[in-house]
């Protein structure tokens, strides 16, 4: 699991970035974290505090994410802090909060940590690159004037 993040730290990033993104939620951005993580081949694990949702349907399915509240009787500071000091492999962690306790908390167990907004500008970034770059330039071109005849013909469509 390589990234361990603060959900509502991270959606408050999100949402203070103005990039569009003011109205969000914490189903869309978990789909948006999904998608960065199928683009990166990476998995991740996010807590929210509270009970969440009613419905919580929306979280279930995104590649590579496992959403998780932490409960009425706790917050999601005291989970994460939990699955740091729990972790087998704390090295191999990546923290995602600009929480000063939670960066502590991963720095006192090797793990890495990065601040949200740095970890938000990655995922933008990740997510536009990969969407540019994923049609081939002829698709987006089209064909040739030449070429659309000769499927006419070829399909008898003339």
């Amino acid at each position: 699991m390589p990234f361990l993040i603060d959900g509502y730290n991270l959606l408050w990033t999100v949402q203070k970035s103005g990039k569009g993104t003011e109205s969000i939620e914490d189903v869309e951005l978990c789909r948006l974290l999904g998608r960065y993580l199928g683009l990166t081949d990476q998995t991740a694990e996010i807590v929210f505090d509270g009970i969440g949702p009613p419905e919580k349907s929306g979280f279930d399915n995104i590649k590579g994410l496992d959403v998780f509240f932490s409960g009425a009787g706790s917050d999601a500071d005291t989970v994460i802090e939990d699955k740091i000091q729990s972790n087998s492999a704390p090295r191999r962690l990546t923290v995602v909060s600009s929480d000063r306790r939670l960066r502590k908390a991963a720095h006192l167990r090797k793990a890495a940590s990065v601040k949200s907004e740095l970890f938000w500008n990655d995922v933008c970034k990740t997510i536009s690159r990969k969407e540019k770059n994923s049609e081939p330039q002829a698709k987006q071109r089209g064909i040739r004037e030449g070429e659309t005849e000769q499927w006419m013909k070829f399909f008898k469509l003339k």
